[in-house]
């Protein structure tokens, strides 16, 4: 399904559906469509919001996940938002961990599924032959348990992006600034509910991730999903949306 991409005060998001809010927030490489399952199957009764997270527009110095925060918590602020469930994969759950210990008040719950903050291991920390797709396209059906995820578009929108030197340097900034901002000894102070959903197979941010998460989170429940990557949304839409929505409902999130 396509959604309408709004462009307002310099924010481009989409914004399906009413009631209350679930905020996804994609990763690194991410892009919107990484969650179109989850519009379609919950923009029926909440309030779906994803922004674009501005990761080639700051400037370079700038770029990292503390920044990506504070992006966060404007276009929230704009939105005028409250009482949000926060979704974040890979990149994007490191974001809403740093902004769930800055803003514990507006966020009511917390789902993380393959997320940065503890550990990743990315494409290496550099793309050593960017220029050849076939590596491009190995890279990215590591991602996946299943190689056939990683389609032909999707394998595209990677070589593009990375062959743009503007935009492979920050990403590599990310990648860095997420490796230095390491969480372990702040999961302890957020004490709101945290759904794990994670893929066995998730070679990224591998189980022990997940498990060490399960550990230091005090309000944590760690869901997994068999012959699954890191991106379970993507790989296993109906099975991560069970889950989601039994977690929802646990906690009464739900209008």
């Amino acid at each position: 399904m396509d959604f309408v991409l709004k462009e307002k005060h310099g924010y481009s998001y989409i914004d399906e559906g009413e009631g209350e809010v679930l905020l996804l927030l994609h990763g690194l490489m991410g892009a919107l469509s990484n969650w179109d399952a989850v519009i379609n199957d919950f923009s029926k009764e909440y309030r779906v919001i994803i922004p674009i997270l501005p990761i080639y527009d700051l400037p370079l110095l700038t770029t990292g996940v503390k920044t990506m925060a504070k992006y966060v918590h404007k276009f929230v602020n704009y939105l005028g938002l409250t009482e949000v469930t926060l979704l974040g994969n890979s990149l994007g759950g490191h974001v809403g961990l740093i902004y769930c210990l800055n803003h514990p008040h507006i966020v009511k719950a917390l789902v993380l599924t393959g997320s940065s903050g503890l550990y990743e291991n990315a494409f290496g920390g550099t793309f050593p032959r960017r220029e050849s797709y076939d590596f491009v396209k190995e890279k990215v059906e590591y991602t996946f348990y299943d190689p056939k995820t990683a389609t032909k578009e999707l394998v595209d929108d990677v070589f593009k992006t990375i062959n743009d030197r503007h935009k492979v340097i920050r990403i590599l900034a990310m990648a860095k600034s997420a490796i230095r901002h390491n969480m372990s000894k702040d999961l302890h102070k957020i004490h709101i509910p945290v759904a794990l959903i994670w893929g066995r197979n998730d070679k990224i941010t591998p189980p022990e991730v997940a498990i060490e998460f399960n550990q230091l989170l005090p309000d944590s429940e760690l869901h997994w999903i068999e012959q699954c990557g890191h991106a379970p949304m993507m790989e296993h839409p109906e099975e991560f949306n069970n889950v989601l929505k039994g977690f929802l409902e646990k906690y009464k999130l739900k209008v």
